[in-house]
Formats: C-alpha cells, sequence, structure tokens
C-alpha cells in the first residue's frame, strides 16, 4: 500500500493517494458500469462517484482520529476500496471514535442519496440522471452494510474490538476481535468461490491476512508484557471496500 502509489492532493493536511492498480481494475468495470446507460459518460462518473464516497468515508476516520489527538496523514485508494492509516490515542474510547465516524459518513449519505434520487424519479424517471443517483444510493447503503460486518479489519470488526476494549482491554480485544475476522474471512472467501466471484475471493484473502496478522501483533503484545516490555501496536488502518 505504500508502494506503486500516485499523489492525487493533500487537503487538510492528509495525503491522498491512488494506487496503479485501481486502473487497471476500473478498466473492466467500468465496461459493466456503462451499459446500465444510454450515455457513456454516466457509466463512468458513477464509478468515480463511489470512490468519491469511499474516500469521504475515509476522510471521516482520519479526521476523528485528529479530533482526539491521533495521527492521520495518509489516504490510498485502491480496487478494493480506500484505506485510512489512522493511529489514535491508545484509549478505547477515541479508537472506537475514529473507526466508527467512517460508517457514520455513510448513514449521513443515506437520506442526502435517497432524496436526489426521489426528486430524480419524480421528475426524470427512467432517465440516466434518474438511474445514476438510484444506483449510487443503493451502492453507499451496500458499502455501509458491508463494512459492518463483525468482521476484523473491515470498520465493523474493529468497531466490536473497540467495544470489548471497555471490559477486556487493549490486547485481549484485539485477539478476540482477530478470531473472528480469520474466521468471518474463510466465511467470505468459501462464499466467493461458491459464487464464481473473484474478487470476492481476493477480499476475503486481504481480510483474513490483515486478520492473521492482528492475531499476530497480539500474540506479541501478551508475550512483551510478561517480559515487562511494552510494545506499540502499528497504526490502524481501517478498510472500506467498494462494490
Amino acid at each position: 500500500m505504500r508502494s506503486g502509489t500516485i499523489r492525487l492532493f493533500r487537503f487538510a493536511g492528509i495525503e491522498v493517494y491512488l494506487h496503479f492498480s485501481w486502473f487497471l481494475v476500473a478498466a473492466i468495470y467500468i465496461s459493466g458500469y456503462i451499459r446500465r446507460y444510454e450515455s457513456p459518460i454516466w457509466g463512468v462518473l458513477e464509478y468515480l462517484s463511489i470512490f468519491v464516497i469511499v474516500l469521504i468515508h475515509e476522510f471521516g476516520h482520519a479526521l476523528a482520529c485528529r479530533q482526539v489527538g491521533g495521527v492521520a496523514n495518509r489516504i490510498v485508494l485502491w480496487p478494493l476500496g480506500g484505506i485510512a492509516f489512522v493511529n489514535p490515542p491508545r484509549r478505547a474510547g477515541a479508537y472506537l471514535w475514529s473507526i466508527a465516524a467512517g460508517p457514520l459518513v455513510n448513514v449521513i449519505l443515506l437520506p442526502v442519496l435517497g432524496l436526489f434520487s426521489l426528486l430524480a424519479q419524480a421528475s426524470l424517471p427512467g432517465s440516466d440522471v434518474a438511474v445514476f443517483f438510484r444506483d449510487l444510493n443503493f451502492l453507499n447503503a451496500v458499502i455501509l452494510a458491508f463494512n459492518l460486518l463483525p468482521v476484523f479489519p473491515l470498520d465493523g470488526g474493529q468497531i466490536v474490538r473497540g467495544l470489548l476494549w471497555f471490559p477486556f482491554g487493549e490486547v485481549r480485544s484485539l485477539q478476540t476481535a482477530s478470531a473472528i475476522g480469520l474466521v468471518g474471512g474463510v466465511i467470505l472467501g468459501i462464499v466467493g468461490l461458491m459464487a464464481g466471484s473473484i474478487w470476492w475471493a481476493i477480499l476475503a484473502f486481504f481480510l483474513f491476512s490483515r486478520a492473521w496478522y492482528g492475531w499476530q501483533q497480539a500474540k506479541a503484545m501478551i508475550a512483551a508484557s510478561k517480559m515487562g516490555i511494552p510494545i506499540a501496536p502499528s497504526p490502524n488502518a481501517p478498510q472500506n471496500p467498494a462494490p
């Protein structure tokens, strides 16, 4: 994620990058989006708009992290969505807010996009504009629902960890959330293979590998604590897959 990227812009002290692989996948998927419309430009616009939603979501994570005194200065967009590199203070509340702020952006967008969709359907039924806002409203809801799955390191899995942090502490919450993520990654992989979707399988592998890393990190922190050596965890990277 830190190599093969193109710097897009800087906003509020946060650098936004685009991974080169995004262009390869976009070339494949945009053709499918174009077929939904009479004018091809709307298909391109819809695909780009999905990543605008993803980007706003990631800024939600980053700005919330900064609000509680953490460090957040990098966002990367790639074919499977976006990643915000955030490092909130090692407190349950600060961690939980930094994670929950991302999905909250999608919750706020639901009525906004829903209203635009209704207005477009009422004034221009069946038009490209109506299809655009209908699809965008639906995809925003899909992004929200998928991200809230309790599979670490998706936002839902990290929210579970944040909630567990209060009663069980930093390390045990990471260990438990990672274990759930490992199981969830396997399930998603099986579902993806059964559905014949290579992208679901790739996403499942990515989630499984990140959950495995979290599990190993928790083990290292437990071993270090027994030896009286404090270990600071690596920055969190909330995952926000895009459909």
